[in-house]
């Protein structure tokens, strides 16, 4: 992918020159005002997808604003046409963007009738278009004879961990990196931010709200997120818990066990566990398996 090259410092200068506030930008782009900060102070990049938004948003030209090194593949026309793949879907008039990752990912060819739908789209001509995906093509065939290098998007410190992965980006990294082999790589953060929300059936999570749980710029993420999140990757809830909630449940666990050795359950069920208590899912299972022992104990005494 010869992707484009976005200068902090060239942007940061043609903004300053128009005297354009960070947040014209981002309302303009779609995007949270300290998103573009941190673009500009480095601390984090825009998609692909974004650029051109960007190039028109200051009446620049795109190549001259963000140049690109070689010729375009299939993912770098749909990216100059400011597009996540997930929004290729109806432009095939497709219910999924599948056959659109599959050409990008160089797997297989799209289908005839796609190709003048995307070219239209995408604003340049059928020609190009193919040109492009027998780029996407080489490329896949190329890592499959050299080995896959690590791409961009795979760059975190959590593909070499020798630990368990502790923080919150350091698991997100870890498990996408795991839950997604292959020359294509995992899901861009728009698409993982689309599985998101269409888990939660709202729109929760923006793809610059991922970018920032998997960079680590966000350190919290809003209520249920990180439990869809679990869901679409395929991973217990658990995994995206605090260690020091994980060991919490598990230390009040093994109190629960204890406390039923030492005939003691009724007592945890009355009044729950240390200064937080039991979570009410888990207390109404303490309940139940409580009057559970209770009538086991009853029968035998019987």
């Amino acid at each position: 992918m010869a992707a484009r090259r976005f200068d902090r410092g060239r942007v940061r200068s043609v903004r300053r020159a128009r005297e354009v506030p960070q947040a014209d930008v981002a309302r303009a782009v779609g995007v949270a005002d300290n998103t573009v900060a941190g673009w500009e102070l480095g601390t984090s990049v825009p998609d692909q997808e974004k650029l051109p938004a960007l190039a028109k948003f200051f009446k620049e030209n795109l190549d001259d604003l963000f140049p690109r090194d070689g010729l375009p593949d299939l993912t770098d026309l749909r990216c100059d046409a400011g597009l996540y793949q997930y929004e290729t879907a109806p432009v095939i008039q497709m219910k999924s963007a599948g056959p659109v990752a599959a050409a990008e990912r160089g797997e297989r060819r799209l289908k005839d009738r796609y190709v003048p739908l995307l070219a239209e789209r995408y604003g340049v001509s059928t020609a190009e278009l193919l040109r492009a995906q027998e780029r996407s093509i080489a490329a896949a065939e190329e890592k499959k004879r050299g080995g896959r290098e690590p791409g961009p998007d795979q760059g975190s410190a959590a593909a070499d961990l020798d630990r368990p992965p502790a923080s919150l980006a350091e698991k997100i990294t870890f498990i996408l990196q795991r839950s997604y082999p292959g020359p294509q790589g995992p899901p861009s953060d728009a698409e993982m931010a689309a599985d998101v929300n269409a888990h939660l059936g709202a729109e929760v999570l923006t793809a610059e709200d991922f970018e920032g749980l998997r960079t680590g710029a966000k350190e919290t993420a809003p209520p249920g997120v990180l439990d869809a999140l679990a869901t679409v990757v395929g991973v217990s809830e658990m995994y995206f818990k605090s260690d020091e909630a994980v060991a919490a449940q598990v230390y009040e666990g093994l109190k629960l066990i204890a406390a039923h050795k030492q005939g003691l359950v009724g007592r945890i069920k009355a009044r729950g566990l240390g200064p937080e208590g039991l979570p009410p899912n888990v207390m109404a299972l303490v309940t139940q398996l409580a009057q559970e022992m209770t009538e086991k104990e009853a029968e035998s005494g019987k």
